[in-house]
């Protein structure tokens, strides 16, 4: 007698074309979208950093002025 083997994976399986593999399911991006995505970050950061620069100048002229006066 032989041994009948009822895998997924066993030759006899139907097999079924509407059947996703794996590769399907990758999910890509467009290098463009990336890119520009770090462009805006790093012009959002210097943005940031003008802003905090000109903050901390600002409250050490005022400080400074304000002891002159004292």
């Amino acid at each position: 007698m032989k041994k009948m083997i009822k895998d997924k994976y066993s030759l006899n399986a139907n097999l079924n074309p509407q059947i996703k593999y794996f590769s399907d399911h990758i999910k890509t991006t467009n290098i463009n979208i990336l890119l520009n995505r770090v462009k805006i970050e790093k012009k959002n950061d210097f943005k940031k950093k003008v802003y905090l620069f000109s903050m901390l100048s600002f409250l050490i002229i005022f400080f400074s002025v304000i002891m002159i006066y004292i």
